[in-house]
Order: C-alpha cells, then sequence, then structure tokens
C-alpha cells in the first residue's frame, strides 16, 4: 500500500466505511466486527456505556489503534487492515480530547499553529489562519496566554480551533465536554456543533450522554458490548429502539411488567396489574406473553386529582424534585415505578395520583429473566398493591 498521506487542502470530508471491524486486548474482544458507513459531511455520535467499544472504535479510525480484523476506508482508500496501516498524521483528521491535550508550552495561538506544519505554510498565513480559528471559538483576545493561564472551557475551545484550523475530512471527538460544568457544556455543544459542520469535515463523536447525542446528531450508532445494536437518525433511535439495550440506554421513566391480551397493529393491549393499557410493541410480543413496557419521560402526564382514564394507572407519589419548569415525580405503580413524571403542580409525598401513558412514548418487548431485569420498584423498597381490574 502507498504510504502518501490523504491530505490535500481541497478535500472535503472524508467517507468511511468500516468493515468487520475487530480488536482485542488480550483475551477481551472489544470490537465483535463492526460494520459502520458514513457518508461524508455527517456528524455521527457513537453511543454506548463504558466499556462498548466506542472509543476503540474511534481510536482505530484515527490510526492510534491497529485492527486484529476487519478494515477501514476513507474515502475509497484502504487505511486500515490486519496488514496494513497508515498512521494518524498520514488520514487527514483532526482529534479533540476529553483532557484537552495543549502543549503546555505553547500558547493558545501557538498551539493551533502547530496543526499547521503538515501543511507547509508560509508563517504569516499560517498565523493568520490560527487567528481566525481563535475567534471564531471567541478566544482572539486571548491568543497569547499559556494553558495554564486558561479556563477548562477555554482550553478545549483552543483544543476545537486546533482541530478545525487544517480543514481536516474527518473530526473525532472523545468526550470532549466531559469535565466542563452543565451550562458551560451547553454553550460549547452549540459552538462545536456549529463550528464542525461549517468545517464541511466528517464528524464522529463520542459520547456516554444520551441527551448530548440527540442534541447533536445527523446520526447516532449505539455500541453494546462491541456491538452495533442499532444506527439512524436520533428520532428513529428514539421512537423506534430496535432492542431493549437501546429503549434503555436512551432514556426511560421507567419500567412495568405485564401480560399481553391482544394486538392491534403495532400497538399491544397490556394487563398491567389489573388495568389494561395500550403501547407500541416490539415484533417478537404475542398474545398471552409477559412483556416489560419501558416507558419514555415524555409519555407520562399527571391526571387531576385521582381521576382514572383511558391508559392510565393509580399509584403513590415516593419523591419529588423541584426542575425550574416545574417538579419531577417519582410513583410506585402496581406494575412497576416511574421516575421524571412531570408536573406543573407539587404533589405531596404518599398521595395518591393517577398517570396517564401515551401510547407511542411506550415500548413492550418480551420479558427475559436477566438479572439486570429486575423491576425498578424493588429496589428502592416500594410496595404496591394491584389496581382493581377494569374492564378493557
Amino acid at each position: 500500500m502507498s504510504s502518501a498521506p490523504i491530505d490535500t487542502e481541497a478535500q472535503a470530508g472524508h467517507t468511511i466505511a468500516i468493515r468487520g471491524a475487530v480488536k482485542r486486548y488480550g483475551k477481551t474482544r472489544v470490537l465483535a466486527g463492526v460494520d459502520l458507513d458514513i457518508p461524508a459531511g455527517r456528524f455521527l455520535v457513537l453511543l454506548g456505556p463504558s466499556g462498548s467499544g466506542k472509543t476503540t472504535l474511534a481510536r482505530c479510525l484515527a490510526g492510534v489503534e491497529r485492527l486484529d480484523g476487519g478494515s477501514i476506508h476513507l474515502s475509497g482508500r484502504l487505511v486500515s487492515d490486519s496488514h496494513h496501516h497508515l498512521p494518524p498524521e498520514r488520514r487527514n483528521l483532526a482529534m479533540v480530547f476529553q483532557d484537552y491535550a495543549l502543549w503546555p508550552h505553547l500558547t493558545a495561538l501557538g498551539n493551533v499553529t502547530f496543526a499547521l506544519r503538515r501543511r507547509r505554510l508560509p508563517g504569516d498565513v499560517a498565523r493568520h489562519r490560527a487567528q481566525n480559528a481563535l475567534e471564531e471559538v471567541g478566544l482572539a483576545l486571548l491568543a497569547d496566554r499559556y494553558p495554564h493561564e486558561l479556563s477548562g472551557g477555554q482550553q478545549q475551545r483552543v483544543a476545537l480551533a486546533r482541530a478545525v484550523v487544517a480543514r481536516p475530512g474527518l473530526l473525532l471527538f472523545d468526550e470532549p465536554l466531559s469535565n466542563l460544568d452543565a451550562d458551560l457544556r451547553e454553550r460549547l455543544r452549540v459552538q462545536i456543533a456549529t463550528i464542525a459542520r461549517d468545517s464541511e469535515a466528517t464528524v464522529v463523536y463520542i459520547t456516554h450522554d444520551q441527551a448530548e447525542a440527540f442534541a447533536l446528531a445527523d446520526d447516532i450508532a449505539v455500541l453494546d458490548q462491541g456491538e452495533m445494536v442499532q444506527i439512524g437518525p436520533p428520532e428513529q433511535i428514539y421512537r423506534q429502539p430496535a432492542t431493549l439495550f437501546v429503549a434503555r440506554f436512551t432514556g426511560t421513566a421507567g419500567e412495568l411488567l405485564g401480560q399481553v391480551k391482544g394486538i392491534e397493529g403495532s400497538h399491544a393491549i397490556i394487563d398491567v396489574a389489573g388495568r389494561r393499557v395500550r403501547v407500541r410493541c416490539s415484533g417478537s410480543v404475542v398474545v398471552g406473553t409477559k412483556v416489560r413496557i419501558l416507558v419514555r419521560p415524555a409519555a407520562t402526564r399527571v391526571l387531576p386529582g385521582s381521576e382514572i382514564s383511558a391508559n392510565a394507572l393509580p399509584g403513590t407519589v415516593v419523591d419529588v424534585a423541584y426542575r425550574g419548569r416545574g417538579y419531577e415525580h417519582v410513583l410506585a405503580c402496581a406494575g412497576g415505578t416511574l421516575a421524571a413524571v412531570f408536573d406543573s403542580t407539587r404533589r405531596p409525598r404518599g398521595s395518591e395520583v393517577s398517570v396517564r401513558l401515551d401510547p407511542d412514548g411506550c415500548v413492550a418487548y418480551a420479558e427475559c429473566l436477566d438479572a439486570d431485569m429486575v423491576p425498578i420498584m424493588t429496589t428502592i423498597g416500594v410496595k404496591s398493591t394491584p389496581a382493581t381490574a377494569v374492564p378493557a
């Protein structure tokens, strides 16, 4: 394979094709045959818990790690397989790390200019471009400061400017916001989204934060134990989770246990402790089987008083938290516990309420007996008695 770099100034975002990517550390297989295609210019978020393989996949993509099997192509060119490996500096990419990774002996301007060394630009041109990059991230007035003279957020903005200044075909972000406080994290998230998209580079962004992933991504790829379990636009990942793991990891108010009484198209009628609720169902759900219903926070609504209506369950308030716009309640229901149930009115602890479920925000999955499937309500020591059955 030719050793020539793929780093032309005229190149836009890389197209990325990953086939059967395998990576092992000793006897532990961290990537289990991952396939992934990313069109040029897309913003893809790799989402998964710690140990899912997302950082390892990004490091293989960057050339920091070598594949043990499979292949990676950037813009149609083989850059990695079990026999060939193009080093990071020849892949026309840049990385933004969680810990900033700035040169401590260089100023902010020096750090950004350093990223242009391989472009072999005249000194005044490189300096001008670096100054423009710092201005873009709002740090033009701090160009002469060293990293130790900058806050964490300012250092991360220098790292962002350094990443985009060379106009790479691929931008890799490895949990860049995890060290920042909540307010700064939100502001820098917006800045990353804007600047990365304006650069026209292809973006691969690693996070375990579901809200961050949904806010940033054109597409989300969910990994679990080294396998790609679902990929698609944020709306599809949220509304049509392919597996129980995806549904859980992308945010639920809680889980309810029940039994399927009927199927109506894409929805199922579920008996939950004597009450019938209508929810969306996965393909494995059949009449008569036990199921676990995953409930999205936005699918819950507290009803006035103790009113019971269609698709509603009675519950007891066990906790309440003020969230600025209103209150989030934890409700113990007969079939399980629901958290993050929003209402503009504070419901006292111990009070009896009813919660209505939006059928399209609840998904039923065939019940399994894994250890991690123990109902949430048992972990907080809440007891509830079955509700009186009502006609379907």
